[in-house]
């Protein structure tokens, strides 16, 4: 049954993908086939590494999934946020290890991480939520939440912001039916098993428990949201800081400074989760 969804989901991608412009897929497809030409076959962990430094300098661009009317898988390596960053770097590490390393699996493992359940049924079968695309990519085996391994606490999200404002929304705004679905969806999240955290002010007690490679989410005290920024863990001699698509620097990034010390710098910052590919 599971293989039946997945067929339907990869046929759904072959249209979905058509919406964006010939010459942007041809542009994305040579980056991809450029890394997939220079990289090595090694664990995902290790290729998480790989990726994202071969994106060090591309430029920090928003909302670049809000394209169209329709929802569709958008591919776009040549501007990337904090979440599309970590979504592409976990594709193409994961690619790169198939049988047959090349653009059309890369797309496959794509929308396999962003969708729940990896079909494209709507704007709101994109996972949104942080904490809504740990849950579905942890079901999916992409990777393993160790935060409450490695010492984390339990925190409850309590999501909510999407459906109370949908004016902020494009897809949302004029569809009560899609404001519903996101309603029902965060309930959902916000009813499920605890979920885990390291307090920003036990990071350094717990840092060498965290690999390069690793997932790092940033759990927020802002109403209505769970995780504000992705990030790729990186040991940087031997400082544990990250690699990410940075709003200040306006491009991908190794931070100058540590999680720990990044997490003090943020008033609204409560701590990290740790996701292992």
């Amino acid at each position: 049954m599971q293989k039946l969804v997945f067929t339907i989901a990869m046929i759904i991608v072959a249209f979905s993908v058509s919406a964006q412009t010939s010459t942007d897929l041809k542009a994305d497809k040579v980056i991809a086939e450029k890394f997939f030409k220079e990289a090595k076959k090694a664990s995902v962990q290790v290729n998480m590494i790989t990726v994202a430094k071969f994106f060090l300098g591309k430029p920090y661009v928003g909302r670049t999934l809000e394209i169209g009317d329709k929802e569709s898988l958008v591919v776009n390596l040549r501007e990337l946020d904090c979440m599309t960053l970590v979504e592409t770097c976990l594709a193409l590490s994961r690619a790169l290890n198939s049988n047959e390393p090349n653009f059309d699996e890369f797309t496959k493992e794509l929308t396999k991480i962003r969708y729940r359940n990896g079909i494209i049924n709507g704007y709101t079968s994109r996972l949104h939520y942080s904490t809504d695309w740990m849950y579905d990519n942890e079901k999916m085996e992409i990777f393993q939440d160790i935060t409450d391994k490695i010492g984390g606490k339990p925190f409850h999200p309590n999501v909510g912001f999407m459906s109370q404002n949908p004016y902020k929304y494009k897809h949302l705004k004029d569809d009560p039916k899609a404001v519903q679905q996101m309603a029902d969806y965060e309930k959902a999240i916000n009813s499920r098993t605890t979920y885990y955290y390291i307090p920003k002010n036990e990071i350094y007690k717990h840092k060498s428990k965290i690999k390069s490679g690793d997932i790092i989410g940033f759990t927020t005290s802002m109403k209505g949201l769970d995780i504000s920024h992705l990030a790729i863990a990186y040991w940087d001699d031997d400082v544990l800081t990250f690699i990410h698509a940075s709003s200040n620097e306006m491009k991908v990034i190794i931070n100058p400074i540590s999680i720990a010390d990044y997490c003090k710098s943020i008033k609204t910052n409560t701590g990290i989760v740790v996701l292992r590919p």
